[in-house]
């Protein structure tokens, strides 16, 4: 990967790490430079239309990575009740893995922005509906109409978003696991 690429990539896993943890107006450009390592020109560079544009592909990049881990969850995870086990248990494990600094990929990014950022609600959205696509796939699977499976998708990450909270404030990651308990 050419060395700017690879400053590209860095500018984008730490500004989605560091909104993830603290916030996005929490997080400043010179805290994504100095925490990336990459040069100031490469920011202006590859996102001329600065923090909320870097924030628009950090978005996407940690949409990705949840749809990802959901995909792998439900090729080894046939039925509902494994699937929201997997589920929860990975979003518990990143829970404490950071101390319970971290929540959802977006979340913290999307309650600061949306609806004021076009660009980056659109991000929220699409990241979201690749989740919910997902989801609904595996409840599909167990027998449901679409239209349910779709209402289940929606409700099972609102359920687990809510858990995040919970368990980022308590530290402690039973919320997340009552979610899971609750579909057994």
């Amino acid at each position: 990967m050419p060395a700017k690429a690879v400053h590209k990539q860095a500018l984008v896993e730490t500004a989605m790490r560091l909104f993830r943890r603290q916030g996005y107006a929490n997080t400043g450009l010179n805290q994504i430079l100095h925490d990336s390592a990459a040069p100031r020109g490469s920011l202006y560079h590859y996102f001329p239309g600065g923090k909320e544009a870097l924030a628009e592909d950090a978005v996407h990049l940690a949409g990705n990575m949840v749809r990802e881990m959901l995909e792998g969850l439900s090729a080894q995870k046939r039925s509902v009740r494994s699937f929201v086990k997997g589920y929860c248990e990975t979003m518990a494990g990143w829970m404490e893995e950071s101390g319970f600094r971290s929540g959802c990929p977006i979340a913290t990014t999307m309650l600061e922005t949306a609806p004021d950022s076009p660009a980056l609600t659109a991000a929220g959205k699409a990241a979201l509906e690749g989740w919910m696509e997902v989801i609904a796939g595996v409840f599909a699977r167990a027998g449901h109409k679409p239209a349910d499976a779709q209402r289940q998708a929606r409700s099972l990450i609102g359920a687990v978003q809510g858990a995040l909270i919970l368990a980022r404030i308590w530290r402690d990651a039973e919320p997340i696991r009552d979610v899971a308990r609750h579909y057994a």
